[in-house]
């Protein structure tokens, strides 16, 4: 192998593996890394430094404030809005310019400083553990920061140490690690310094490597780095994830609505101009009508409303100990209809527990209990994790047995023993691997009887044991001797003829909220998927536990075995996914959105960042590693998963106002415009000036703030809703002609009835079209009888009153002469009366019978 094989990044150079990692012998090594045991001197350290870049993940570049707000006006909509301003501007019409150009701004305003505060609140919840490392240089050990580590280092580690980069260990003792947040693994791995043959690719199988971002659990080694930076398996990841853009569910719908929209108004605009320009023979004074109906049919509002719905919701959700770091994510969150999740840490604990203290045949026995606890409390080395889960599992009172010596661990073995004076005779207490213990074993105790092992027996007692095992515990045996013959020290020739007393069983138990969540979700139509590093006899376990049924179980080479059209049709059936890589969870993700889904993840580990980043919304945890924070759109502070299903209720309710005034303002400015096309082509002037279809517009808009704090019926909220333009697009054409009626009504009203000049039929049609397009939204904004069955929001109620009174009380003012209108006939309000009840009530009787035809979304 050629260890001065290198890829080119940038100005820096990135190290491949620096040796095979089936392992090598030490000298072999060190060789390879040009290297030694007393490690690298200052000088060469520099000069690696220098040739492989510093020892840090990719990061994406971090915008600065001008770039994220120019960001936010990189929306269709806004950039339509900015060109109507410019050449309204360029013609003299300053105040519709100043109009315009206002609803932009305020847009961009908003979105921008929603997001900016969620991002900051994010950046707070970061958490470096360490910053340092020790290792030798010059032969002397040296605390350095972990940027400045470089292939060859050698590191010093000990219990409670993060990995700094990737090392091969090359010499330890009683070493566990924890890779949890990498493999999904729940129990700490045990690392040797000796050569293997893995039988497979997988990280898991590689127990001589220690990878950066795991833990040390208990132990000590030293490790020689073979890779820093990106191109440690850490590394790889955070370079694919600086590089990961994804349109999620939500974006893609808003831009096909957008989309829809431009592409009504150009054609209206187009067709407006041509009747104008012809009638009346002024291109400037078409271009203004027409670029006035283009902000009147354009939902120039679309993206401030979205962003004061999505912003309540982040408040809502604030309230809960939820920080939301991506608005769009609380429409996902609604919309999304799988819930995929990793399982330690998230549908777990992520602590061991001792769950079961068995004899033989799987019976309750409080001695065994004991003997465990003896055994954990008498010995002096490092305790390890299973040892602490059982010294925490109750107290017991131990003291009494006088300890006489303690045989320690060791990994050739896997047997740790103590040995106390119990009943005046020196006892051994063994407890280790079970297939260790079995070897040591002559004798078996069951209901206090001591019997024979032979070789039936010995195949009873393997399955009892099997049966604890696929139930997902970790498993250790307890064995005991008693000797007549008291001795002043013991060693591991004594661990024989032991008596086979029970089984020690542990887990990683789930959350208590765990299986509410997931009940609480199906309830609201979510499907569950649990995506996993560990193995599928603890995965099943825990999900049995969680009420969650097994409909298929695949492992994580069948995911890399099938393409993408048989992964399509695996995970349709699949819910439950085990030993997936990282890349493998975002198969799987991806196989999903192929198929339509809208899918939702959650998890903690650095195994889970990709599959955060894929997701329509990723959701993590205030305690998970930085990448995986990095990567999620949304942060739980709480460990209760309760605050799912808020979540997606909230996200659901943000939804539905949102499409609230989608549906009102596509509805009424189609009609507007129906009635503009048809007013252009028989009336002797226009039907309303630019500046007035610009205030009208802007009135109404203002109205429509109040959606966002609108209730929601709770009917709506029971299942997923996703975005579906064509129910919009269908709701617009249908229920938009309505107003145009009523508009075509009021037109007959104010020629053949009030003989309206010019000015007059302006002002009676501005305050007909203003009344019922403010209205409207009562209507459309349930399925329900409104008033009656389903109220509106104060709040919603108040904006309506009070923009209908101003748009009646305008011609009466000062403004009156600046926008051209004059005040209307008394009779005028008799007639505005009479149009605006029956066509709230046609509205109605319209709504009900396309809720018929087409259901309601």
């Amino acid at each position: 192998m050629n260890n001065n094989k290198t890829i080119t990044n940038g100005s820096k150079k990135s190290q491949a593996w620096g040796f095979d990692y089936i392992g090598t012998f030490q000298e072999v090594i060190f060789d390879r890394l040009k290297t030694s045991p007393k490690g690298l001197t200052e000088h060469e350290a520099k000069r690696r430094l220098a040739e492989y870049g510093f020892n840090e993940p990719a990061k994406k570049k971090k915008r600065t404030i001008l770039r994220g707000i120019l960001s936010k006006f990189v929306n269709p909509l806004v950039i339509v809005l900015i060109i109507i301003a410019g050449f309204s501007l360029f013609f003299g019409e300053k105040i519709s310019a100043l109009i315009v150009a206002l609803m932009a701004v305020m847009s961009v305003a908003l979105a921008f400083v929603q997001e900016h505060r969620a991002s900051k609140a994010a950046e707070k919840l970061s958490e470096m553990v360490r910053t340092t490392a020790t290792v030798l240089r010059n032969g002397k050990s040296k605390e350095i920061s972990i940027r400045e580590i470089v292939p060859g280092d050698i590191v010093d580690l000990f219990a409670g140490d993060m990995i700094p980069a990737d090392l091969r260990i090359i010499s330890c003792k009683d070493l566990f690690i924890n890779q949890a947040s990498l493999t999904g693994e729940s129990f700490p791995i045990e690392k040797v310094a000796t050569p293997i043959t893995p039988r497979n690719h997988s990280i898991s199988e590689l127990n001589n490597i220690a990878f950066m971002g795991s833990s040390v659990v208990s132990g000590t080694a030293l490790g020689v780095v073979i890779k820093t930076g990106i191109s440690t398996q850490f590394g790889e990841l955070s370079r694919k994830l600086a590089t990961m853009r994804i349109e999620t569910s939500f974006d893609k719908g808003v831009n096909k609505f957008t989309m829809l929209m431009i592409k009504t108004m150009m054609c209206m605009v187009m067709v407006i101009f041509a009747i104008i320009a012809f009638r009346h023979g002024s291109f400037i004074e078409a271009l203004l009508f027409s670029l006035g109906v283009a902000v009147g049919l354009a939902p120039e509002m679309l993206p401030m409303i979205v962003t004061l719905n999505l912003s309540k919701g982040a408040i809502s959700m604030s309230k809960k100990d939820v920080i939301v770091k991506r608005l769009n994510s609380i429409q996902n969150f609604g919309a999304m209809d799988v819930l995929c999740t990793d399982k330690t840490g998230t549908l777990t604990m992520d602590k061991i527990v001792l769950e079961k203290h068995c004899d033989v045949v799987r019976k309750e026995d409080d001695d065994v209990l004991r003997y465990a606890y003896i055994n954990s409390f008498y010995q002096t080395g490092l305790k390890n994790i299973l040892d602490r889960a059982i010294l925490k599992h109750e107290k017991l009172l131990v003291r009494e047995y006088k300890k006489v010596d303690e045989i320690p661990f060791d990994f050739s073995r896997k047997v740790m023993s103590v040995v106390v004076e119990m009943e005046d005779k020196h006892r051994i207490i063994s407890k280790g691997a079970p297939e260790e213990i079995f070897k040591r074993c002559a004798l078996y105790e069951l209901e206090g009887e001591i019997l024979e092992i032979d070789q039936l027996i010995i195949a009873d007692l393997k399955k009892e044991l099997d049966a604890l095992s696929a139930d997902g515990f970790r498993v250790l045996a307890v064995g005991y001797k008693d000797f007549d013959n008291k001795k002043e020290a013991y060693s591991k020739d004594d661990e024989k003829d032991l008596i086979l007393k029970g089984y020690v069983a542990f887990l990683d138990p789930p959350k208590p909220s765990t299986k509410r969540a997931i009940q609480a979700l199906k309830t609201l139509g979510i499907d569950f998927k649990v995506l996993t590093g560990d193995n599928e006899l603890v995965t099943r376990k825990i999900c049995s536990e969680v009420g969650l049924d097994v409909k298929g179980l695949v492992t994580g080479d069948v995911v890399e075995a099938a393409n993408d059209i048989q992964l399509r049709e695996l995970v349709k059936t699949t819910n439950i996914f085990a030993r997936l890589s990282p890349l493998q969870k975002e198969r799987v993700i991806s196989a999903l959105h192929a198929n339509g889904n809208i899918v939702g993840y959650l998890g903690d580990g650095i195994n889970d960042a990709p599959a955060l980043k894929t997701s329509d919304v990723g959701i993590s945890v205030n305690n998970a590693v930085d990448i995986a924070k990095e990567s999620a759109d949304i942060i739980l502070l709480k460990k209760s998963l309760m605050v799912l299903e808020d979540g997606v209720i909230e996200g659901r309710k943000t939804f539905s106002n949102i499409v609230k005034y989608l549906k009102m303002g596509s509805s009424s400015n189609f009609g507007n415009m129906l009635s503009m096309t048809g007013g252009s082509l028989f009336l002797p002037f226009l039907p309303m000036l630019p500046i007035q279809i610009l205030l009208n517009n802007f009135l109404y808009d203002v109205s429509q703030i109040a959606i966002p704090t609108d209730r929601v019926d709770k009917e709506y909220i029971l299942k997923p809703r996703p975005w579906n333009v064509k129910y919009i697009r269908n709701f617009m054409m249908i229920i938009g002609p309505i107003s145009s009626i009523y508009d075509f009504l009021t037109y007959g009203v104010m020629l053949f009835i009030f003989h309206a000049s010019a000015e007059l039929f302006h002002t009676g049609w501005f305050i007909e079209s203003l009344c019922t397009q403010t209205l409207v939204i009562h209507i459309i904004r349930t399925g329900k009888i409104p008033f009656f069955e389903s109220r509106s929001s104060r709040f919603l109620m108040l904006m309506s009153i009070i923009i209908v009174s101003i748009g009646i009380a305008i011609p009466f003012t000062p403004l009156a002469k600046p926008f051209g209108f004059v005040k209307p006939p008394p009779m005028y309000f008799v007639a505005l009366f009479i149009m605006l009840v029956t066509y709230l009530l046609l509205v109605q009787i319209v709504k009900k019978w396309f809720i018929k035809k087409y259901g309601y979304e």
